[in-house]
């Protein structure tokens, strides 16, 4: 726990090889990060530019592209999870993330499929399955957690998502414990993307004369209230996206503006770096709903269709991934 007083998680949202053999676990004993998260994009490029997944892939020759993408992302979220075994033990998190194959993200049976296959290779009561907060992945997220396997719901820009997302973990829980009602419940987390509103938005608004750097943080904030209000102590909000890109704003923004009580924040290496440095060991309180509704409301007076700009971050964010995905299989395919 980062900030143990208002119960603020810091999670690494980077997992390569050679990182999780050296810095990851000295992040761990400063009691800096107690948890991690991982995505397609993440893998891509770990095991395109590190040198640490050379010798593994030439093991694995003959195998399947996607065979050879397990192997070397299940190592490295064994490596992952057994670093956190301690913290997850004494009830500190020690989570990570592993997310399914993004090709399934209409696909519900083959998504429940893969997570609870991965979950059982894994072997790792520490690690949560990620999914993408579609049609199907509700139905997945539900199947999931009433097995007793940990979510994280990713890809989340709306309250809508979000409340779906909720709905289904709650669901979920509630079969689990029907059926192992002296097991632990499963945990879950609602990753809710933040920085790419303002970086899609940002230049629009200033045209328009909306206040910038502020649609991520409110929208977030806004979700972030209404997962509150469900009252699951075994469902909290997870800020995602957090990372800054370029020098408009202060690399830790969206860190030190989110830093609310019973939340998780996923971010970069960078980004933990730059935060850390402020020595910043408070809780903030969450931006009030009424300066949000005014936000909105200032938006639809400007005529700017905030479910249009859910459905295509959505769309980009699914397409990121899966194309990420696909590049992958592309190079272990040429070995």
């Amino acid at each position: 726990m980062y900030i143990e007083e208002g119960r603020f998680a810091l999670w690494c949202d980077f997992v390569e090889r050679g990182f999780l053999e050296s810095d990851f676990p000295k992040l761990l004993e400063a009691k800096i990060v107690n948890g991690a998260t991982s995505n397609p994009a993440i893998f891509q490029n770990a095991f395109q530019s590190s040198p640490a997944y050379r010798e593994d892939i030439e093991k694995l020759s003959g195998k399947s592209p996607k065979e050879i993408y397990e192997t070397l992302a299940i190592k490295d979220i064994t490596l992952a999870a057994d670093l956190m075994t301690a913290l997850y033990e004494k009830g500190d998190d020690g989570f990570i993330s592993i997310e399914v194959d993004p090709s399934l993200c209409n696909d519900a049976e083959g998504t429940i499929a893969e997570g609870k296959r991965l979950f059982a290779a894994i072997d790792r009561p520490n690690v949560m399955i990620k999914v993408p907060a579609t049609e199907a992945g509700y139905e997945a997220i539900e199947a999931l957690m009433a097995e007793g396997i940990n979510v994280n719901a990713t890809l989340i820009f709306s309250p809508e998502q979000a409340k779906r997302s909720v709905d289904a973990m709650e669901s979920g829980s509630e079969a689990f414990t029907a059926k192992a009602s002296q097991k632990t419940l499963p945990q879950g987390v609602v990753s809710i993307f933040v920085s790419r509103f303002d970086r899609k938005m940002d230049a629009h608004f200033k045209e328009v004369g909306i206040p910038t750097a502020k649609l991520g943080i409110y929208n977030a904030t806004r979700i972030y209230h209404e997962i509150v209000r469900r009252d699951l102590p075994h469902v909290r909000a997870l800020f995602a996206s957090t990372g800054v890109k370029g020098d408009d704003l202060p690399a830790d923004y969206y860190v030190t503006e989110l830093l609310y009580a019973d939340s998780v924040n996923t971010a970069p290496l960078g980004t933990i770096d730059a935060f850390v440095k402020t020595g910043i060991r408070e809780v903030r309180e969450p931006v009030a709903e009424r300066e949000i509704d005014a936000f909105f409301a200032l938006m639809q007076e400007k005529k700017i269709d905030i479910e249009a700009i859910y459905a295509s971050l959505l769309e980009e964010g699914l397409d990121a991934f899966q194309k990420a995905f696909a590049e992958i299989m592309k190079e272990l395919e040429k070995g």
